[in-house]
Order: structure tokens, then C-alpha cells, then sequence
């Protein structure tokens, strides 16, 4: 059977516990995590990230995850808590379904980056053009 949007969601978010941004601070505050900007390249230069995010966009997440993969990024480990979040918390609750499918235990979805950024949470700017 095939499945719509609502059926994906709804699964990604049975599996992906979401979490404040003051419980995800709690967290990178203990180490060992992976903070996962899951958003396009477009969207992460208009806006920055995360302090200390690492961005894969969400068609690159696979490859980056699997250790096996010729595209391995070494910041993923699956001993670490990894903490998601794109622009409203969509993509990352389904990018964290995915990593739990590859084995990676605790992981976690903080929603969009303007919850984050409202909560006063330390961001890094885009670079400016030229500099």
C-alpha cells in the first residue's frame, strides 16, 4: 500500500521524540552529540545554523551516515546522541526515522531553526559574500 505525507510523518514522529531547545542544550552540555542541520544549502546561507551544527541536507544523508559509504562523514557515529532540525521540524523528524533505521539509537528532532534561534540558542552567521 502506498503511503502519503500524513502516513510518514505520523511514523517519523512515533520513533523521533521531539525535545525543546532548552532540552536539546542540556544535551549537547553532556557531549558525545551530533547537532544535524538537515536543510538545503540555500537555506543554511541565508540564515546560519546551529552553533557547532554539522549541515548534510536531507538528500545527502545516507551516504554521510553509512560508514560503509564512500561519502562517510566521520561525525557520525552511531554512540552519539544525534539532535535534528531543519526549517519546521518535517524533514528532520523524517531524517531521524531514517538514521534509527540505520542503527543509530538516540536521536532526537528540536523542530525548525526559528525555535531554536527564538529560544536564544547560540547561532553561527552565514559568511558574508567576498570575505
Amino acid at each position: 500500500m502506498a503511503l502519503n505525507v500524513k502516513q510518514m510523518m505520523e511514523a517519523a514522529n512515533a520513533v523521533v521524540p521531539k525535545i525543546t531547545p532548552a532540552q536539546a542544550r542540556e544535551m549537547i552540555g553532556k557531549g558525545n552529540t551530533l547537532v544535524l542541520d538537515v536543510r538545503d544549502a540555500p537555506e543554511v546561507e541565508n540564515s546560519g545554523k546551529v552553533a557547532g551544527a554539522l549541515h548534510v541536507s536531507r538528500g545527502m544523508l545516507e551516504f554521510r551516515a553509512d560508514p560503509e559509504s564512500p561519502y562517510h562523514d566521520k561525525n557520525f557515529a552511531k554512540d552519539k546522541t544525534v539532535i535534528l532540525y531543519c526549517a519546521s521540524g518535517g524533514r528532520a523528524a523524517l531524517a531521524g526515522k531514517l538514521l534509527k533505521e540505520m542503527g543509530y539509537g538516540q536521536v532526537y528532532n528540536i523542530g525548525g531553526f526559528k525555535d531554536w534561534a527564538e529560544s536564544g540558542g547560540a547561532i553561527e552567521k552565514p559568511i558574508e559574500p567576498g570575505m
